[in-house]
């Protein structure tokens, strides 16, 4: 398979002309960047060079943000419902160009062609949410205790809202930020990941026709690719009134301290070290499949992948050995092949984190029982077999998040409380489950005592999260929360009001200060 004729072809179906995408840097005019870096893309399928970007630099991002904040006086001056009228449409262009789209994520990240077209699917889902949403953006009114005063709460927009994506959902997560951002009457500059360019580029070019095609101007949704300095840039800029990233907690980290240096905004979606717990009496049917999708899905580079599997000692021997029949027959390829359920790596540097945990566990009294070896597919990408290893929940490796497919099997002997306290044992709070039939410890696990992490689920895994709930997580994994629920609300601004439409002035609480 030659992946660059295929990204090519992707992109001429799209409409991009010929040449635009090798030196496409910034969002406004398709210019070059002027940095100095030039990023050669390699699809993680066979390690072909399917483009070059070069990076943008920080004088770029000074021109974005200076488009963004005249595009923000048109774009804010829209009512809500007509602002979600052209996300409706750009919805209504990605429904069109799904296949093409889902095409290029698998081409560009590596993830099989199921979960590519998923990825677009999520993009047409928030689209769907956000134009509902902007005729929802409620405010309350209020009792005051002065005679003849009204109260109220009205949300406004906030401004220039900067998005940083990371590579394992190089469109979705944008599209999260963006739509609802947008809605709300901000306008939104993306840092995408220097892996991951031409998605962002395709999901920009089809956006901008939509403002154009509506004679909006192109500065409401703007794109910029480069390197760490321009996400610093992005986060130490005082006109960015909120950064929203996504990525490693380290990464989290420095956005954070430098966003809260400047009294800024921050909303971000950090590491995960999700586990599952199969209780006694679990359906393991549910249970298996549930799992092996969570570890081995997006070979194991997704923020929710399920990386502890903590069974009860009384079931331990059965799910291990259903494990290890799955892991042995697991289908390892080209994503783009419809038999494939696994497909590489993103790049050497995770393949070698992949082995150097394994190393590591092994080091400190963990048994790897399958996989933990390279993948003989024919292909020169980074394929492994994804590893199931038998250890404890205390190991400094079972600890940290490693971003590839190993899961960790971690036995447990009695009540529920037991496998709680050891899934709440790491320093991340993302996704959990819990597999049981018993409803005491479902609402155990569900309850304030339970699971910490952000989203707590029974009976299904800790991967694939629908767009109508808020997504996010506690501890090191950053608080942030996007898509569904009540999540617009990070992007927009509280406004209290008092209305005094008597005659006279009294002041709350009963002061009299006359004069």
């Amino acid at each position: 398979m030659d992946t660059r004729l295929s990204i090519d072809n992707i992109f001429k179906t799209i409409g991009i002309p010929s040449g635009i995408h090798p030196a496409v840097s910034t969002g406004m005019n398709w210019q070059r960047g002027a940095g100095e870096k030039t990023f050669h893309i390699h699809s993680p399928i066979d390690k072909t060079e399917i483009g070059q970007v070069q990076s943008a630099s920080e004088a770029d991002f000074e021109m974005l943000i200076a488009e963004a904040k005249k595009a923000y006086q048109v774009w804010s001056a829209l009512p809500a419902p007509k602002r979600g009228e052209i996300i409706r449409q750009y919805g209504e262009v990605l429904r069109k160009y799904k296949e093409p789209l889902g095409q290029l994520v698998s081409i560009e990240m590596g993830k099989i062609l199921q979960e590519g077209l998923g990825e677009v699917q999520e993009m047409i889902d928030i689209c769907d949410f956000a134009v509902g949403l902007s005729r929802q953006l409620y405010g309350l009114t209020m009792q005051s205790e002065r005679y003849e005063h009204r109260m109220m709460e009205q949300w406004h927009p906030l401004g220039i809202v900067g998005i940083i994506s990371a590579f394992n959902f190089p469109v979705a997560v944008w599209s999260w930020n963006a739509a609802l951002a947008a809605v709300c009457g901000n306008v939104c500059i993306w840092k995408p990941s220097e892996k991951t360019p031409f998605t962002a580029i395709a999901c920009q070019y089809l956006l901008r026709e939509v403002l154009k095609s509506n004679q909006l101007p192109e500065g409401v949704f703007s794109l910029i690719i480069g390197d760490a300095s321009i996400g610093q840039a992005m986060s130490a800029h005082p006109d960015v009134a909120l950064v929203s990233a996504t990525g490693s907690t380290r990464m989290g980290k420095a956005v954070a301290v430098t966003v809260a240096a400047r009294l800024g905004k921050s909303l971000l979606e950090l590491g995960g070290n999700n586990a599952i717990i199969i209780a006694e009496d679990a359906n393991l049917d549910m249970a298996i499949r549930s799992t092996v999708f969570g570890a081995v899905g997006t070979c194991g580079q997704r923020c929710t992948s399920t990386r502890r599997l903590i069974v009860h000692k009384s079931r331990y021997d059965e799910v291990k050995a259903r494990l290890v029949a799955a892991y042995e027959k697991l289908p390892i390829g080209n994503p783009l092949e419809s038999s494939a359920l696994v497909g590489p790596l993103v790049d050497e540097a995770a393949e070698q984190s992949f082995f150097k945990a394994l190393e590591n566990v092994q080091k400190e009294g963990g048994k790897l029982i399958t996989g933990g070896k390279k993948a003989n597919t024919g292909l020169a990408g980074c394929y492994v077999q994804p590893a199931i290893v038998e250890a404890e929940n205390h190991y400094h490796t079972v600890q940290e998040e490693t971003f590839a497919p190993i899961l960790y099997l971690i036995a447990y002997e009695g009540p529920v409380e037991v496998a709680i306290a050891m899934q709440n044992a790491v320093k991340q709070g993302l996704s959990s489950s819990i597999f049981t039939n018993r409803m005491q410890e479902a609402e155990k696990f569900l309850s304030w005592r339970g699971s910490d992490c952000g989203i707590a689920n029974v009976n299904i895994g800790t991967s694939g999260a629908e767009i109508g709930g808020a997504f996010g997580g506690e501890k090191d994994t950053g608080g942030g929360r996007e898509s569904g629920s009540d999540s617009w609300r990070a992007y927009m601004r509280r406004q209290t009001n008092t209305v005094n439409y008597g005659s006279s002035l009294p002041l709350a609480q009963g002061i009299r200060f006359d004069i």
